[in-house]
């Protein structure tokens, strides 16, 4: 292999620097310095009108030591457990629908896509309508009066099963994707050694949806630990008791109602930020081992 001289590996990294700059631009402009900007707010005490106020870490004492934040988080788990499981299993089972060929399911390959491409503040609107407790459409289908958004029994299971609904579509669309990309060889092998549908789907398909699994798990976690838009028209200020205040809710709360204390807000955004990577490494860590990206 020839030698290359230092003169032509400096001009290929100056090469290279320039091609990167508008990547390590738009990175350093709108993730590195939020960033940066928000731990400096965590260290200050500011409402958007005074100056800042310099408090240490005073902030963090008062945000981990409030009842309501810890509630933030415990409301978030329960949030992210009642529809990540249901959203994945969901969208598996209809991408295996889907991709079977049956009638219609180009049609429904539409109606499934189409919740998860509009805006989310809007589906929580129509669906604060459909679960209104007199008028509601889904009261008089049902012939019952029940008030799921101002129940504590009833409203995080509503939030959640809106949100499943309007993200059931990503999931699957991923899924199918993944289905799609398994060579056919490596099923018609496994059918000719006597293999049926079951035994094909567990031990052949699902095994090789492991990048696709990764990925539909890894950002519906980070997703699902962000909700804001439809819980917060379903469910302004926390809902009944503080049942669906996820973690999101409080941070705009804090920031934007109430205190307008930017400084709490910034506390809790960057607990969501260590909660979100620790999550996302963790799942990456389980999945290394456990996937594989050679279908051939």
């Amino acid at each position: 292999m020839p030698k290359v001289s230092p003169t032509r590996r400096m001009r290929h990294a100056r090469l290279a620097a320039v091609l990167l700059a508008p990547s390590l631009f738009g990175l350093s402009a709108f993730l590195l310095f939020p960033i940066l900007v928000v731990i400096w707010l965590s260290l200050n005490r500011w409402d958007l009108l005074a100056p800042l106020r310099f408090v240490g870490l005073a902030n963090y004492v008062d945000v981990f030591t409030d009842p309501t934040f810890g509630n933030s988080l415990y409301r978030t788990v329960i949030f992210v457990l009642s529809v990540i499981p249901l959203q994945t299993a969901l969208g598996l089972f209809l991408a295996v629908l889907l991709t079977r060929g049956l009638p219609g399911s180009g049609l429904f390959r539409v109606i499934y896509v189409v919740p998860w491409i509009c805006a989310p503040l809007a589906l929580g609107v129509v669906w604060k309508w459909i679960l209104a407790p007199y008028d509601g459409a889904l009261n008089n289908l049902l012939g019952i009066s029940v008030e799921w958004l101002s129940n504590p029994a009833t409203a995080m299971p509503a939030v959640a099963g809106v949100t499943i609904w309007s993200q059931v579509g990503y999931t699957t669309l991923f899924f199918m994707a993944g289905l799609a990309a398994i060579p056919d060889t490596v099923i018609e092998a496994a059918q000719l050694d006597g293999a049926g549908n079951w035994q094909v789907f567990w031990q052949i398909k699902l095994p090789l949806l492991g990048p696709t699994m990764f990925f539909v798990l890894v950002t519906g976690v980070i997703s699902a630990f962000q909700a804001f838009d439809q819980i917060y028209a379903l469910t302004p200020n926390g809902g009944p008791q503080g049942t669906t205040d996820v973690i999101a809710s409080r941070i705009y709360y804090e920031a934007f109602q109430g205190g307008f204390n930017l400084g709490r807000a910034s506390v809790m955004a960057l607990v969501l930020f260590v909660i979100l990577v620790t999550v996302t490494l963790v799942q990456q860590r389980f999945f290394a081992q456990r996937i594989t990206y050679d279908l051939s």
